[in-house]
Formats: C-alpha cells, structure tokens, sequence
C-alpha cells in the first residue's frame, strides 16, 4: 500500500511519483511552479473525483448547521431547553467547527494530520456530536457533545474538503470551489423537511441517531480516496506564466492571476490582506448565521404558516449552496473581488427586504427575500476560499485559509447567541435592520481587498529536471 500523502501536498515515500519527470519553472519573483505531471499521472484517474469526493462529504455535514434552526423546538421540548440554550448550542458549534481551521491546516502542513486521518477522525466525532444531541438533557453535556466535539469533526472535514480543491485546481478554483462549498448548504434540505414535519418528541433518539451514523459512513468512504497533489504542482497542460493553453483556463487566470509567491501565515498576516480578509468575514458571516438562525421564527412570528416557514428555510439552503456554486463560476469570468463585493451587498439588502416582507404580511414577498438572503449568505465563503490561494499560494493554503475563517467563531456569538439577545432587546426588526448595516460595511472593507505583490509583468526561468 503507497504511503499516505503529508500535509505539503507529497507523499511521504513517494514511490510511484519519484521516477516521473518533471519541471520546476521559477518567475522572477521566486515562485516556483512543477510542470508536467498530469492528475491521471499522480492520481491514476482524474483530478475530478477530487472535487465530487469533497463535495459528498461536505453535503453529509450540512445537517450541522443549515437543519439545526429547524429542530430546535422539538429539542427544547425533549430536553427541557430554552430558546437561548438551543442557540447558544449552535454557536458553540460554530466556534469550534471554525475555530479548527487553522490548527488542522497547520497539523497537515506539517505532516503530523493527513488529508485522509483528519477526514476519518472528524467522522467519528460527528457521530459522537449527533448521539450526544440526541440523548444528553443537560445542557452543557450537549454543548459539549455536540458544540465542541461535533464542532471540531465537522471542522476537520470542512477545512480539508475545502483545501483539497483549491490544491488540485489552482487554475481555475472559483467554480470548482464553489461547488463543492455549495454541498455544505443544500444537502441539509431533506433535513429540514424532515425536521418541520418528521420530528418530535416521540422518535427524536431515532432520527438524531440515523443522522450520525449516515455522516459517518459518507465521510468515512470518501476519505478512503483522499489524496493531496506534490507541493508547487501546476497542471501540464497550462503555462503558469504565460496562461497560454485551454482558453478557458487562460481567461480565468487573466481574471485571477495566481500568487506572485507562496507565503506562510505570518507572511500573508503582514501583508495587511489577511487580516482585512479576516474582519469581512467574521461580519458577513455573522449577518449569515444570524438569517440560518432566526428566519423560521421569524416567519412564525409575523404570522407565517409552518410551510412557508419551513419553504423560507428550504430555499435559502438550497439558494445558499447553489448560489456558491454559480458565483464561483461567474467569479472566474468577472474576478474573485468584484464578485465578492458584488454577494455582499445583496446579502446586506436582503436584510432590509425581510422587514418589509413581514410588516406588509406578504408570504411571496418573504421568499424572495430569503431566496437572496440565502443567496448572499453562502456566496462569499467560496470566494474566500478562492481569494486565499490566489493571493498567498497554494502551498500553505491550508493554515492561510484557516486563520480567514477562523473568523467565522467569532461571527458565531454575535450571530447566533448574540442575536438571540438582540432579538429580544430591540425585536426582530431591530435586529435584522442591524445585520443589514453590517454586511454593507463589510462590503466597503471588502472593496479595499488586493492581490498582494502584483504589478508588472512576469518572465520565468525553466529548470528542466528529474524528482527525486
């Protein structure tokens, strides 16, 4: 059996790629670029199952976070709970799911936690997390259950599902990337079905438990074809310099053009980008968490029957994967930065659109406006995602990204617990008008984002050799 690729994209024996040749081509800033591999050469199959694998793993843990909203009367009935330790419960997940990013990426990054260890451990603390939701009445065990463990396992599938693709796909990595983020939002949607129509009080053990257990067998068998790419490898068939090959490719790159050089975390936080970065995202995806949390109570609130309730939440998961999707694609055509200010400005008004939706009383006005919501609310995390590589490197993408998103714990308080509190001080109109001049400010910091070190025009220097 070949052994298990290491955190820096090779493989710690590499027996079956050390004979093959290949070229490092290095620019004038430094950067260096493996050429002539192709995926079929290193994977024996194509580079695509690497983004399908991720993406089922990513649709098996949706039910965390996107269905949670949906269950938390049944759970507060079962357990004893009120509405604010069901919340605080969520934000707790959120927490840590987020807060693992950046030491999981830096464990992989330094060979201690493969790819494939980090997909098989956050499993089987994902079933831990559902079986401890289902059985566990006091509170802080359930935080701990579920918040803590289950936050951390589905953190580690996140954030190795989510590098994976930015590594076998540095050319072109908005479409792709969203696409497989876009799993983490609408493989929720026959949860949240279920959880509306299909639970209480009677069969929750039951549903909670199926729940874990499927998590654990989707994960666990993709994790079994989870392979990283060499460190610095390029695709054969694109120049990384000239972008002259598919003509595709070439435009996404001229759009997007790749980092001038692989920059380690502290390097990347010095630039004055990272942090930038970190700052958007933890107010957007507080805007985001506060709508997963709140929109079905909101709906009740006003007025709303169970099914458009229920709908509401429905469509903003299904919008919020797809839509993840669609702005990766539309963000290789337009460039990562526009599209990013471009999602989260929709998400801001959207805000505002769910007031107005519940003080005329209109149910179609309602879906439309979590349509967009949903839409704003998943759209920018691909493009993070995308951002990061494209303006630190592909090489510690893993720790890079995870300090960006490492945002999102914060967001986490504000946006679920937090907002429970705003909810009740200043009423849900209250609250939703502040989400709405969050996210616009994030849009203006977001429009400050640039790549750094670019400017002028890049030559290269090709250094025919042999690995090994």
């Amino acid at each position: 059996m070949s052994a298990e690729p290491t955190a820096a994209g090779t493989s710690s024996a590499e027996p079956d790629v050390a004979h093959r040749p290949y070229r490092e081509v290095t620019d004038t800033r430094g950067r260096v670029y493996r050429v002539g591999e192709s995926d079929r050469d290193i994977l024996g199959h194509s580079r695509k199952i690497m983004v399908y694998l991720p993406w089922l793993a990513m649709m098996a843990i949706s039910v965390f976070e996107y269905a949670y909203g949906s269950a938390e009367d049944t759970l507060s009935h079962a357990h004893g709970w009120t509405q604010s330790n069901t919340f605080w419960i969520l934000s707790v997940w959120v927490f840590f799911q987020a807060g693992i990013a950046f030491p999981a990426g830096w464990l992989r990054e330094k060979g201690v936690l493969t790819a494939r260890r980090a997909m098989f451990t956050g499993s089987a603390m994902c079933l831990v997390g559902f079986f401890a939701l289902s059985h566990l009445s006091n509170v802080w065990l359930a935080v701990l259950g579920f918040g803590v463990i289950g936050g951390i396992g589905a953190g580690l599938i996140y954030a190795t599902c989510i590098n994976m693709v930015g590594k076998w796909f540095p050319e072109r990595r908005g479409a792709r990337t969203g696409f497989v983020n876009g799993g983490f939002a609408y493989g929720s949607l026959p949860f949240i079905f279920i959880f509306n129509y299909a639970f209480d009080t009677a069969n929750y053990h039951r549903v909670l438990d199926l729940i874990g257990c499927y998590i654990l067998i989707v994960v666990f068998g993709c994790a079994f074809f989870f392979k990283d790419p060499p460190k610095n490898w390029w695709p054969a068939d694109i120049d990384p310099l000239t972008f002259a090959g598919d003509a595709k490719n070439a435009a996404s790159l001229a759009k997007n053009p790749p980092a001038v050089r692989q920059y380690t975390p502290k390097e990347a936080v010095r630039t004055g980008m990272l942090p930038l970065m970190w700052v958007a995202i933890v107010m957007t995806a507080g805007v985001s968490i506060f709508g997963i949390s709140f929109q079905v109570d909101y709906a009740k609130e006003v007025g709303f029957g169970p099914l458009v309730a229920a709908s509401s939440m429905g469509v903003m998961a299904v919008i919020n994967g797809v839509g993840r999707g669609v702005v990766g694609w539309l963000s290789d055509k337009w460039g990562r930065k526009s599209t990013l200010v471009f999602v989260i400005v929709v998400l801001g008004l959207s805000q505002f659109g769910v007031i107005l939706a519940g003080e005329v009383r209109s149910e179609w006005l309602f879906l439309v406006f979590a349509f967009l919501s949903g839409f704003g609310g998943g759209a920018f995390y691909p493009m993070f995602a995308a951002l990061t590589p494209d303006y630190f490197g592909e090489n510690y993408n893993a720790s890079n990204y995870g300090l960006v998103y490492s945002g999102k714990l914060i967001s986490g308080l504000f946006g679920g617990g937090l907002g429970s509190m705003v909810v009740a001080a200043w009423g849900y109109n209250g609250a939703y008008a502040l989400a709405g001049g969050v996210s616009m400010v994030a849009a203006g910091i977001a429009l400050l984002l640039r790549q750094p070190g670019r400017g002028g025009e890049v030559t290269a220097v090709a250094r025919p050799r042999t690995s090994g």
